[in-house]
């Protein structure tokens, strides 16, 4: 682990167990650092943290402290993830109750994206365990036919829904398909997808730009080069982007056009 990383892992562990002594039995990173990917600066702390038993409301307001008071001392990384049971792992994602989660930092209670299958995915198979049993020796209900269709379904709603909304000119998304964030989130955000459906395994996003240069034709590799520059340069000063893509205008249009081509292929019938 980055020492930025363990910082904020050790935190908030050593604020959780003050309030709430044995609640929380295990502990695994996924996300960036399961995935060899994480980026001092820019990533994000990713984790599931488990209990043997539900939450209680006083649990709750414990682990809530708990995450404050971390990101009192650590504002950056990130400290994001979710707190179920080891029942909820060995069940399908569908069945997990609502679960506290933190995202940017910040605790919530009110349901968490992250139950999905491609977390418990990660958890199976790349996460690092800071607390608990090693990945493998507890169950976790990560079946292929889960992670398929939820795969499809993400692309299908969520990915859909971003090449419209950012192929509009005028639009808030529209202006933000202008910066280079948003080419990076997209091209690589859906070719980690592509490659997930392609092999039945979890990358990361600078792996998911190597797949795409080796998958998709060599018209498409301006794009996907621009998406890993911006990926890398994010915790650096910016590199020059590739002369074809300097207009943002013709950026965009690569990028939303490399999305909508990528979603094609992925979602088209086998």
């Amino acid at each position: 682990m980055h020492p930025s990383a363990e910082a904020v892992v050790r935190g908030f562990l050593a604020h959780a167990d003050r309030l709430r002594p044995g609640l929380i039995e295990g502990l695994y990173l996924t996300g960036s650092i399961a995935l060899a990917d994480f980026r001092p600066g820019r990533s994000d702390v990713d984790f599931v943290a488990v209990t043997a038993r539900r939450l209680s409301a006083a649990d709750v307001a414990a682990l809530e402290q708990a995450h404050a008071e971390t990101r009192g001392r650590h504002r950056r990384p990130h400290f994001d993830g979710i707190h179920v049971t080891w029942q909820d792992l060995a069940a399908d994602t569908a069945s997990c109750p609502g679960v506290p989660y933190t995202l940017q930092g910040k605790f919530r209670t009110d349901g968490a994206f992250e139950v999905n299958p491609v977390t418990w995915a990660v958890l199976a198979k790349n996460a690092v365990s800071v607390r608990g049993p090693a990945p493998g020796a507890f169950e976790v209900a990560a079946g292929p036919a889960a992670l398929r269709a939820w795969t499809l379904e993400n692309l299908d709603r969520y990915w859909r829904a971003w090449h419209i909304g950012h192929r509009k000119p005028l639009s808030l998304m529209g202006l933000a398909g202008l910066s280079g964030w948003a080419t990076a989130w997209g091209v690589l955000g859906v070719s980690r997808l592509h490659y997930t459906l392609a092999t039945g395994e979890i990358t990361s996003k600078g792996g998911a730009g190597r797949y795409a240069l080796e998958t998709f034709p060599p018209d498409r590799h301006p794009v996907i080069e621009e998406a890993l520059r911006i990926h890398r340069s994010l915790s650096a000063p910016p590199a020059v982007p590739s002369r074809p893509l300097r207009n943002p205008f013709a950026r965009r249009r690569a990028s939303t056009d490399f999305v909508a081509m990528v979603v094609e292929d992925a979602t088209a019938p086998r």
